[in-house]
């Protein structure tokens, strides 16, 4: 069955991939013995239009938003069909959703039918005291009911029964799906905390399946880790229906097991996965025999000098500044002589070493496609050198997501890859405003020149949802500022290089909003001012510019805040500090808080590290204190 299906609307995605890929399995979730249940395309698409008539039953009309409060498995994956199929868009969140945001979410996206995953997850959404809903609907099979919520399988009986009298209204929703429907309403938070409502269209999914840059195959095993509701791995769920491919749900419990049963040729995944498997390679390496250990780093090193070899010849070998030809030839001479030298301990070795490495993944791995933040250089060349593709992507939620991605041809390390089909990238001066890339009165069209990137492109979102201003802020002419700061490379593919608005990443994936919590550590009075850290990292960090005065006050007296820094007394209120302030009790999750802070040398100055509005400019915090970044994080 070859090629992919490119349907017009992802609620005709279903109908399509029943019709093509009928009993193949198509999702295979993981049961508490071990073993997986296996739904075909057609179970699929006839349990989604059994529920979408349900829901039509109960009053969801098209264009209507309905709520999707769970984690990864089947029903949500019923669920999100269903909700396609009937013409309505769904606004999914994991379980972990605070009940202030489930009230703010639901409230503010006019939800007044919602999906929850659990019982526990409904007396949540109940405690929310969230208004405006008519009907709750509990996914797990094991809730009997009550007077507030029902089961999901009971609408879903309902719509078969009403199928079966020949009510084909759910059919005729799909048929009228326009383009510029809506697809979802994803929120994510904005620079204050507060959520936005990022409105993706049928066209910008359907962007997304056209565009696939490298083919998936029919039979492809995908591993699913990341949380389904998130705009990365919901694409690319998307793309294994549109392919015929099995998703197969896992957790990190479970990760180690799956990937030798399961034996997956693809998976997403975020850069905490690959630093973790990283790390317990190394310390593996670290306690084996020092025979052993000397085998392991002689063929490591043998494939590093011809990967890069082999790199360089195909054009995969990072270049930011532009090659003369004498540089050029200089370059293949010396990797010419690296394959004479290493090509044969790289074929012994290989097989003997790097290949139960390999085994690691299952042993039929083709790829990882990586995002959600960046991955370390060192951890990204270790596993595509040897023999692990990582395929690292780059995008926002707000371009569906994905803007730019390596692949197998071009797959340079250091990069997140060549622009998505159809998608314009430009660089922009954040000083100036001036278009760097692409310029002509620029060498090499503005390639290796570092600015903001702005993209365009039939991925880029219909606007935030209620939110005109906040939309004109972001998206202007079609071209989205993404915030983050980047250079084209010689080689046409984009680097990531730093960010210019507020979000942090973490290297789990998890974003973090830095302005509630730097207001709230400069609530006390030893911390005059501060800016929170920690884009790829494993942990927040926090740069402090201290109150000297408050310090004296409380007999600590101190000329500079380095001096103040040598003080084991004053280090320990600020511990206490940290922790009294950003904790559970005063509204915070865990992966927010403080692990490590530094203090700074000077205040932040109007014109320097302060916009005229008083704002942070973390660019020039991050530059200029780069060093001490990289000393706290170490």
């Amino acid at each position: 069955m070859p090629g992919r299906i490119i349907p017009t609307n992802i609620a005709l995605l279903y109908r399509e991939a029943a019709a093509r890929y009928g009993d193949s399995p198509a999702f295979a979730p993981r049961n508490k013995d071990g073993s997986r249940t296996f739904t075909s395309f057609r179970e699929l698409y006839e349990r989604g239009l059994n529920l979408a008539t349900g829901l039509i039953e109960l009053g969801v009309n098209a264009r209507d938003h309905v709520g999707l409060l769970a984690d990864n498995r089947l029903e949500w994956v019923v669920a999100d069909a269903a909700v396609m199929l009937c013409g309505a868009a769904d606004v999914p969140r994991g379980t972990d959703v605070t009940e202030k945001e489930i009230r703010y979410i639901l409230e503010h996206a006019d939800v007044t039918v919602t999906f929850v995953e659990n019982a526990s997850t409904l007396e949540k959404l109940r405690r929310s005291g969230v208004s405006g809903l008519r009907h709750i609907l509990v996914m797990d099979p094991a809730f009997p009911g009550d007077a507030t919520a029902r089961p999901l399988a009971e609408i879903e009986s309902l719509g078969r029964q009403r199928r079966e009298a020949g009510d084909r209204r759910a059919e005729e929703r799909t048929a009228a799906i326009q383009p510029g429907d809506l697809f979802t309403l994803i929120y994510t938070s904005g620079t204050t905390g507060t959520p936005k409502g990022v409105q993706l269209t049928h066209a910008n999914m359907v962007s997304q399946i056209r565009g696939l840059p490298f083919p998936l195959k029919y039979g492809d095993r995908a591993l699913s880790i990341l949380p389904i509701w998130h705009s990365y791995e919901r694409v690319f769920q998307t793309l294994a229906i549109s392919w015929g491919v099995c998703t197969y749900y896992t957790s990190l419990r479970h990760l180690a097991d799956d990937l030798k049963t399961v034996r997956p040729t693809m998976m997403c995944s975020a850069p905490r996965l690959w630093e973790s498997l990283y790390q317990k390679i190394f310390a593996s390496v670290e306690k084996a025999p020092p025979h052993r250990r000397a085998l392991f780093h002689l063929a490591y090193r043998s494939a590093v000098r011809v990967k890069r070899a082999h790199r360089f010849f195909l054009g995969q070998q990072l270049d930011l500044e532009g090659r003369s030809l004498p540089q050029s030839l200089a370059l293949a001479a010396h990797h010419l002589a690296s394959l004479v030298i290493f090509s044969v301990p790289y074929g012994l070795l290989d097989g003997l070493v790097l290949k139960n490495l390999r085994a690691i993944v299952g042993g039929e791995f083709r790829g990882t496609i990586s995002g959600g933040g960046a991955l370390q250089p060192h951890v990204d060349e270790f596993f595509n050198f040897i023999g692990i593709p990582v395929l690292e992507g780059y995008g926002l939620t707000e371009t569906s997501p994905v803007l730019a991605v390596r692949t197998w041809k071009n797959l340079v390390i250091g990069t997140v890859g060549p622009f998505w089909p159809e998608t314009e990238i430009r660089i922009v001066d954040l000083n100036t405003g001036e278009i760097l890339y692409p310029n002509p009165r620029h060498g090499g069209q503005g390639r290796g020149l570092r600015g903001e990137i702005h993209a365009r492109g039939p991925q880029i979102m219909a606007g935030y949802y209620k939110d005109p201003e906040g939309t004109a802020r972001i998206l202007k002419d079609g071209w989205l500022n993404t915030g983050d700061i980047g250079i084209v490379t010689y080689n046409n593919c984009l680097r990531i290089v730093g960010r210019s608005k507020d979000t942090i990443v973490l290297l789990s994936g998890e974003n973090i909003e830095p302005v509630p919590i730097e207001n709230k550590l400069t609530q006390s009075g030893y911390i005059d001012q501060c800016m929170v850290v920690g884009q790829d990292q494993k942990f927040l960090g926090a740069l402090l510019v201290p109150n000297l005065d408050a310090f004296r006050d409380a007999g600590l007296s101190a000329a500079t805040a380095a001096e103040l820094a040598e003080n084991s007394v004053a280090r320990g209120l600020i511990d206490t500090e940290i922790r009294r302030l950003v904790a559970a009790e005063t509204g915070f999750k865990p992966f927010e808080r403080i692990v490590a802070w530094r203090f700074l040398p000077k205040p932040f100055e109007l014109g320097d590290e302060l916009t005229g509005t008083l704002k942070i400019r973390r660019h020039v915090v991050t530059d200029k204190y780069a060093a001490l970044l990289g000393e706290m994080f170490s």
